[in-house]
């Protein structure tokens, strides 16, 4: 199911437990048996502190900061002073928190580690889109994200504005090309994709422009145009169009920001890019305590 808004295509009630999931066990990872050097802070130490941006970017990941420190300590208080999907400036303060001073100080990394990655896939997200503002194109990501945080990165491209490819192997087909190699065609394999009954998307990537020709006959409905060039993908779309618009045309490979507002002028309908949740640098953030 691809994802139109702020909103993941996951329902909440899912999101939330891997959420739970995901904090539980980065908490696990990081504190395992205790947090030796929160124990040289007296334990009825209490403190009050931010957690400040130190360049631009858009803000993702409120609900799994928040996690982070309920699960250490559900007395400590944040009140944030931004929403979730807000673009931020550097120096910004995105939060207090108030508590015992041991509490912030275990729960901290993970709050931020988290805080920081989500943000960035956001806010890469948020670049690719106003890159094509004005265009029929939407930005979509990959399974090309980081190992368990899938719903979580894939929650992110929303907030960005982007919007959900398939969200694991179980959640919709994909044939590519060894899997037609191995069925011997493009029509046998969508013949047997058909016969699933699954209920599930079924999108078939396609090399060239025979290949294309070879999809729209056999009656194929989504199509991912595998690293096509520019005049590729124009003459993709005036081929599908020729055929009465019946397919879903999606651009993927070799996309970045310097040729994706080209790649969207084509007249594409979706442009797919790992790079969102792939190819990420850490939104600078960091937590100071202060009186």
């Amino acid at each position: 199911m691809i994802a139109n808004s702020s909103h993941p295509s996951m329902p909440s009630s899912e999101l939330m437990a891997s959420i739970k999931q995901q904090v539980q066990s980065a908490i696990a990872e990081d504190v395992g048996s205790g947090d030796l050097t929160a124990q040289l802070v007296p334990s009825t130490q209490t403190a009050k502190a931010s957690i400040i941006a130190r360049e631009t970017a858009v803000i993702c990941g409120i609900d799994w900061v928040n996690a982070c420190f309920s699960e250490i300590d559900p007395n400590v208080k944040i009140d944030w002073l931004v929403e979730e999907g807000a673009e931020i400036k550097a120096e910004q303060v995105l939060c207090e928190i108030s508590g015992l001073a041991r509490s912030i100080l275990t729960a901290e990394r993970c709050a931020l580690n988290f805080l920081q990655t989500l943000s960035a896939t956001a806010t890469q997200t948020r670049h690719y889109v106003k890159a094509i503002a004005g265009t029929k194109s939407q930005i979509l990501d990959t399974r090309k994200t980081i190992p368990n945080l899938r719903w979580a990165q894939k929650y992110a491209v929303t907030v960005g504005g982007g919007g959900n490819q398939r969200l694991a192997l179980y959640d919709g087909v994909l044939i590519k090309e060894n899997h037609i190699a191995a069925a011997g065609s493009i029509a046998a394999i969508l013949k047997q994709a058909l016969a699933l009954n699954s209920n599930k998307s079924i999108q078939i990537e396609v090399e060239n422009l025979s290949q294309l020709a070879q999809a729209l006959q056999a009656g194929a409905s989504s199509i991912l145009l595998d690293n096509f060039s520019i005049d590729q993908l124009r003459a993709a779309v005036e081929l599908n169009q020729a055929s009465d618009g019946q397919a879903v045309l999606e651009a993927s490979g070799g996309i970045g920001l310097e040729n994706v507002r080209e790649i969207a002028l084509t007249g594409v309908d979706r442009i797919s890019i790992g790079a969102i949740t792939k190819n990420l640098q850490a939104v600078d953030l960091s937590m100071r305590f202060h009186g």
